[in-house]
């Protein structure tokens, strides 16, 4: 597909001006009918650049130099530098019935500014659109779309991140190092970044599908307790374990500021920390979160004094301050795993307590055993995600 300079401009989303100045630098060679896809990824990446105050005639001088070169954008593994369509926001959403402010969230998920709604769509946004059009006319709430989006949004920026941050240290930095430049860096990296796109693409998707799987059967398990439970054909076991979640405050934001080193340090400390404190109290780490671990514990009341335990041994080893939520009740388990309503109550108490606390439900208090422990309520407190209060108290010790 070719462009004259007018479409490339209006797919570039640039003014033609930007792509006379290009040619004139030598940025740009084409024919004016004669401009490639290639040279419509080069002029969006260039006008990022220009906006960002690189100046384009140093740019060009280095194009002219053999310094820089972009050659390298015309491989399929930038395909993701797409342009724009003809539609705006206004339009597609007429078109598709999508909410104005749901498309907004789309853009604002894949990493840009929200747009007016006379902005025009990206290509790469065309492939989303199918998605959000479906949950809308079967009714989900604007509202928790885009909830949805701004939580996905703010994943795959920081899987993004972690991407480009590992090809910087582990492929452009050993080039640089044996005294490459920047025009090797296309020619060096070629082969491997076409395979890797596709591959990658997979990756998350088959990385996705297995979180997808569990969430899912968290619900499964959810709504067939709740159903039988109704009907009269379930009822709780009498001495239910307990899930426990920990979480450690400020963690995300210590290993984004201090790198990969400082958060294996404090993964290591985390981990000695919880295996032995949970194991001598009867309970085991089933999987870690990023900033925190979920326990199951035989015994409510042992999980609560391994808690704080945990608590106190956060401070003692220097890691950011822990808190925990513990709730007690019934559990499915599959493949190494705990599902069900007792896993996400207590998931969403983690995410209430505060700083050094320790929350537990009614449920773990009726089940004892907690030598030296005393329980304050703090009344019954409306958690994220949960459509009835929790009544909740802060555990400490009794002495």
């Amino acid at each position: 597909m070719t462009y004259t300079r007018g479409e490339l401009a209006a797919t570039a989303g640039v003014a033609p001006a930007f792509i006379d100045r290009l040619c004139e630098l030598g940025i740009l060679t084409a024919d004016a009918d004669a401009f490639t896809q290639g040279d419509m990824r080069r002029t969006r990446i260039l006008h990022a650049l220009d906006a960002a105050g690189l100046p384009l005639e140093a740019v060009g001088e280095g194009f002219r130099a053999g310094i820089i070169d972009l050659a390298f954008i015309d491989d399929p593994a930038f395909e993701l530098f797409t342009g724009l369509t003809d539609e705006t926001f206004a339009q597609v959403s007429a078109r598709t019935g999508i909410p104005l402010e749901v498309l907004g969230a789309m853009r604002e998920a894949a990493g840009s500014p929200p747009p007016q709604p006379d902005d025009r769509i990206r290509a790469l946004e065309l492939d989303i659109l199918p998605s959000l059009e479906l949950k809308v006319r079967m009714g989900m709430r604007p509202q928790g779309i885009e909830r949805l989006l701004r939580a996905w949004g703010d994943s795959l920026r920081r899987m993004a991140d972690a991407e480009a941050d590992l090809w910087a240290s582990d492929v452009i930095g050993p080039i640089f190092a044996a005294g490459g430049s920047f025009t090797d860096i296309g020619p060096r990296t070629a082969e491997f970044s076409n395979a890797l796109q596709p591959l990658a693409a997979r990756e998350i998707i088959g990385l996705y599908h297995g979180q997808q799987s569990i969430a899912w059967m968290r619900n499964f398990f959810e709504g067939f307790e709740v159903g039988l439970s109704a009907a009269g054909l379930y009822k709780p076991i009498d001495r239910p374990p307990a899930i426990a979640f920990l979480d450690l405050s400020g963690y995300t934001r210590l290993t984004e500021e201090h790198g990969d080193a400082a958060a294996a340090d404090l993964a290591g400390r985390l981990s000695r920390l919880v295996n032995r404190t949970s194991a001598e109290h009867g309970g085991k780490p089933i999987k870690w979160l990023g900033d925190g671990v979920m326990f199951h514990f035989r015994d409510p009341g042992p999980g609560v004094v391994a808690a704080l335990e945990m608590v106190e041994g956060a401070a003692d080893a220097k890691l950011p301050p822990a808190h925990v939520g513990i709730h007690a009740g019934p559990v499915l388990f599959q493949e190494g795993d705990y599902f069900g309503r007792t896993v996400n109550v207590a998931a969403r108490i983690a995410d209430y307590a505060r700083r050094g606390e320790v929350l537990v439900t009614d449920e773990v208090v009726a089940a004892g055993g907690a030598e030296g422990v005393a329980f304050d309520p703090i009344g019954p407190v409306e958690l994220k995600g949960l459509t009835e209060a929790v009544p909740l108290h802060v555990a400490r010790r009794s002495t």
